[in-house]
């Protein structure tokens, strides 16, 4: 009797083996791992450059409300170059020098704009006095200058002096005919291109498209170069937009990260 139960339990306990067999699948899906796509360390940079200050001193109470790195670029012999340039270098900004230069238009030209009709001596006189000026300069970018830029002669003499300082050269790129690009290729100048103007217009909602536009650019390409100015509106927006893009993983930084 005692030997007939075990069978029958040896059975049973047969029986539940094969089902489970049965129902199990054979080959059990690992679960799947979604592994975040891991970017290069240079990718989703975005640099963002303030040009014009030296005018007034409207501004620098919104600008020291902003914590991400900007670079400055400071128009030389205002009233308020000086204590403009030493103020936003006290806040950690990387300044530059915003060197007047000769447009096809017909503008007002600040005070010893370079020309085209210029020599050698005279564009490295100029140089010399506006760097003396704006002391904390790590680069030099092109304010106006579209006759300037398209010229390969004058282009290459302040090329040649930004080269001997160790400057870089900012191509503000008001002309699509710019021989910069080229020119700081052969003379070896450390160099970057404006992709986006962000305030062609003073209307905010204009200002933010033109941010989000250089977030799309600095997504494809990596990097991004943003030039706005020294205004109200410009500021704020900056203000809201860059704590935002830093949150959706894209690094601010100064110009001189990202030049070439």
């Amino acid at each position: 009797m005692e030997n007939k139960t075990y069978n029958i339990l040896g059975g049973i306990f047969l029986l539940v083996v094969f089902i489970a067999l049965i129902l199990t699948p054979l080959h059990k899906k690992s679960p799947v791992v979604k592994v975040a796509k891991k970017l290069p360390a240079f990718s989703r940079r975005i640099a963002v450059v303030i040009d014009d200050w030296g005018y007034n001193l409207n501004n620098l109470s919104i600008v020291e409300q902003i914590k991400q790195p900007l670079t400055c670029a400071v128009l030389p012999g205002l009233k308020n170059s000086k204590p403009v340039m030493q103020k936003l270098y006290s806040l950690g900004f990387e300044i530059i020098l915003h060197l007047p230069m000769e447009p096809k238009e017909k503008y007002r030209l600040e005070r010893d704009t370079i020309t085209t009709v210029m020599n050698a001596a005279q564009i490295h006189n100029i140089l010399e006095k506006d760097l003396t000026s704006i002391a904390f300069a790590k680069g030099i970018s092109n304010h106006m200058g579209s006759r300037v830029t398209e010229n390969s002669r004058t282009a290459a003499l302040i090329m040649t002096d930004v080269k001997k300082r160790n400057l870089y050269f900012l191509d503000s790129f008001v002309t699509n005919k710019s021989v910069c690009s080229d020119l700081a290729k052969k003379i070896k100048v450390r160099f970057a291109k404006r992709d986006v103007f962000l305030d062609n217009s003073d209307d905010p909602a204009y200002i933010k498209s033109q941010v989000l536009k250089l977030k799309r650019i600095a997504k494809n390409q990596g990097v991004a170069v943003g030039i706005g100015h020294d205004r109200k509106n410009t500021l704020l927006v900056l203000k809201e937009m860059l704590p935002q893009l830093e949150a959706d993983g894209y690094k601010i930084v100064f110009l001189s990260e990202v030049v070439r």
